[in-house]
């Protein structure tokens, strides 16, 4: 079988198991006919390619993320083909991050590992394998919300630990304090320390980026009332990362909300030896490149559409 050959078989099984398009819709995107997609389906069941998800280097977009590692100066790239009519959806990301952590737990590279939340990390547990790793720790990275128990850091940090057999530990507390609230104060005390301790540890940050629309969980869900998107654009807030809102050259910007947030904090973060952001979508380009250009990113996980528009938005 050619690097050609694999390559192809690849991008039909992905867009058809991971993008949930069917045959003729695959066959239409990428300029075949619909009885060669069949064939090719049939042949990477057939080999092995395709079992529960898709072990293939192939399906990846080389010059995309060769590009983006060496404009931006990341340690890696990682760029998947994308749902075209819906890429928005989160779950080639989600997919693609799935593979990204399984190889990395497969090798041992990391024993604590720090999560945020989001829709892009639900979509990565469902496609994670089981595994038994007892020695690996699953650390919520920032306070949750009683609602979106799915996708919140809550529910994320239990299920990921869950589907890797591992241990977990939790940031106990809201996402955001009521403003004027001793953040210091609140945080020291003594049932937060255990945890504060292991974030200054964390051998892996898994990340998104959230953008200022309702599109976003964090502005949906966890955003406190007086809080609005258009005092944070005002200020200069392109987006957030672990609920800190960023400008575009990925500071802080000088609002209360920032304040206020329970979370491992910008500086501790950049601390962190892996920092991996997993984002897509046409709303999320601005946050992406901010937080990039801010330090806080050293792998980028996205699609091929998104990956596009931030190299032609980026100077």
């Amino acid at each position: 079988m050619t690097a050609e050959t694999d390559a192809f078989l690849a991008e039909v099984c992905w867009h058809y198991f991971i993008n949930e398009m069917t045959q003729s819709d695959v066959a239409v995107l990428m300029g075949v006919t619909r009885l060669r997609v069949n064939q090719a389906i049939r042949a990477a069941r057939a080999s092995g390619l395709v079992r529960v998800d898709i072990q293939s280097p192939h399906v990846i977009r080389f010059r995309q993320q060769e590009e983006l590692k060496t404009r931006f100066g990341l340690a890696d790239a990682i760029v998947a083909p994308a749902n075209p009519d819906n890429h928005d959806d989160q779950i080639t990301a989600g997919a693609a991050l799935a593979n990204y952590l399984a190889k990395g737990l497969h090798e041992e590279r990391w024993r604590l590992i720090g999560v945020s939340w989001g829709m892009t990390l639900k979509n990565a547990m469902t496609y994670l394998p089981r595994m038994q790793l007892p020695k690996v720790e699953i650390v919520s990275m920032i306070g949750g919300t009683a609602q979106g128990a799915p996708f919140n850091a809550f529910g994320l940090t239990v299920g990921v630990a869950d589907r890797l057999g591992a241990q977990y530990s939790l940031f106990a507390a809201p996402v955001y304090l009521s403003p004027g609230t001793n953040r210091e104060g609140f945080l020291s005390n003594l049932v937060f320390n255990a945890h504060l301790e292991k974030l200054e540890k964390l051998d892996l940050a898994v990340l998104a980026a959230g953008d200022l629309s309702d599109k976003s969980v964090l502005m949906t869900t966890a955003l406190p009332a007086n809080v609005t998107s258009a005092e944070l654009s005002e200020k200069g807030a392109v987006g957030d990362i672990v609920g800190y809102f960023i400008d575009r050259d990925g500071r802080e910007i000088d609002h209360v909300v920032n304040r206020c947030a329970v979370s491992i904090g910008l500086e501790a973060l950049e601390n962190v030896p892996e920092r991996v952001l997993a984002a897509t979508g046409v709303h999320k380009v601005d946050v992406i490149i901010a937080a990039i250009h801010g330090g806080l990113v050293t792998t980028l996980i996205t699609d091929d559409i998104t990956a596009e528009l931030i190299l032609a938005r980026a100077p």
